[in-house]
Order: structure tokens, then C-alpha cells, then sequence
């Protein structure tokens, strides 16, 4: 198959249906039911998901990131502050996140604000990474430019040599993690025909709305 051939690729989904019946009340609710689901049908990489985020210039962004925890209704995940989501996020903290999990024909949608989490909340989820990533996020001064990978390599060397204790590696000073706080969340099940199951829960003074959406 060529790249000429890319507009026949399609299969039809045919799992499962979502009806209103299925839902509950609160979003978070249903995300970590799903999630769970998720978990038990063994999807892979069920944690990563997309990370969207806008530029100066208006231009979105997206890369993939880690799901680290669903904590008081806030999605977790860590990064490089000084990073470019990290700088994307710092003058704009509106951002979207998107989980597709093939193997259930599902896709979450949530759109939010990102906050800064404290540095307890850093120092111990930093402590609980292995030795080798703690060594990384000193060794990699993300989204900046490298001239090899010799030269990361080497940087890596050097702070394994600086840090050689695994029980001693401070957390830097510019790595971190966010919490989003979303205020929009979409449930997508995948059915025949392209006749999608879409709900839509919006925050609403105080309480979840929820919409049925046409796919």
C-alpha cells in the first residue's frame, strides 16, 4: 500500500454503545469508570494521552503525555516548566487533553485550566521515579537544542557522576507537575456507521450538564 491508498483505510466499530443511561452523574465519575475498563481490558499505554496547548503566535500544539494520577477532579501529569508546553502553558494555561483507546473504540475529551502543583507534590512524586529518569530530567533541558547524541549522552554521565547516590537526587528547580481542572469532558463510543455515541459534560454553575452530541 502507498501514501495514495491512505483515504481507503477505515474499519467500522462495533463494541459497544453509550446511551444516557449509561452515564453518571459526575464526569470525574465516569472518567475513572472508563479508566478502569480500560485498565481490566489491558489497553495499551492506557495512561498516555494527547496534550494540547496554543503558542504566542496562536498556533496549537500537541505531544503526547502521561496520565499520573485523578486527583480531587484534576488530571495529573509532570513535565520541564521550562519546556515549550511548559512556556505554552505559562502564558496561557488553557489547555485540551485526549485519550483514544483503540482496543474499547473509546475517546475522552477534556478541555481545562492547567495549574502549577506545589512543590511537596513534586519533591514526592520526583523521589518516587527511577534512578535513571530522576538522572534525565537534569541531563535534558527539554525542547532545547542538542547537537548530538553524544552530547546528551554525555550530560547524562555527568550528572550520574554529580548524583551518584540514587537516594539523593534533588528535584530540579524547573521540573514539575500540573493539574488540570477541566470544565468541559466528552465521552466518545465508537459505532457502525460512523453514528458515533458523543455525551458532553459542561460545568455549569456548580453541577454537570449533560448534552448528547451528533457524531
Amino acid at each position: 500500500m502507498t501514501t495514495d491508498n491512505i483515504q481507503d483505510i477505515r474499519r467500522d466499530y462495533m463494541l459497544e454503545s453509550l446511551d444516557v443511561s449509561d452515564l453518571l452523574p459526575d464526569a470525574i465519575e465516569m472518567f475513572n469508570k472508563w479508566f478502569s475498563e480500560a485498565m481490566k481490558s489491558q489497553v495499551a499505554d492506557v495512561t498516555a494521552m494527547s496534550l494540547a496547548t496554543v503558542d504566542v503566535n496562536l498556533q496549537p500544539t500537541s505531544r503526547i503525555v502521561l496520565l499520573k494520577g485523578v486527583e480531587k477532579g484534576k488530571f495529573i501529569f509532570y513535565t520541564n516548566y521550562e519546556s515549550a508546553k511548559g512556556k505554552e502553558i505559562a502564558q496561557n494555561n488553557r489547555v485540551g487533553l485526549c485519550f483514544y483507546w483503540p482496543e474499547l473504540e473509546r475517546q475522552i475529551r477534556i478541555e481545562g485550566k492547567a495549574v502549577k502543583l506545589d512543590k511537596e507534590a513534586n519533591e514526592s512524586y520526583f523521589n518516587s521515579r527511577p534512578y535513571e529518569s530522576r538522572l534525565g530530567a537534569w541531563a535534558s533541558h527539554q525542547s532545547s537544542p542538542v547537537q548530538s547524541r553524544e552530547q546528551l549522552e554525555a550530560q547524562y554521565s555527568d550528572m550520574k557522576e554529580e548524583y551518584p547516590d540514587e537516594n539523593n537526587v534533588p528535584l530540579p528547580p524547573y521540573w514539575g507537575g500540573y493539574a488540570v481542572k477541566a470544565h468541559r469532558i466528552e465521552f466518545w463510543q465508537g459505532r457502525a456507521s460512523r453514528l458515533h455515541d458523543r455525551f458532553q459534560y459542561e460545568w455549569v454553575e456548580g453541577s454537570w450538564k449533560i448534552t448528547r452530541l451528533s457524531p
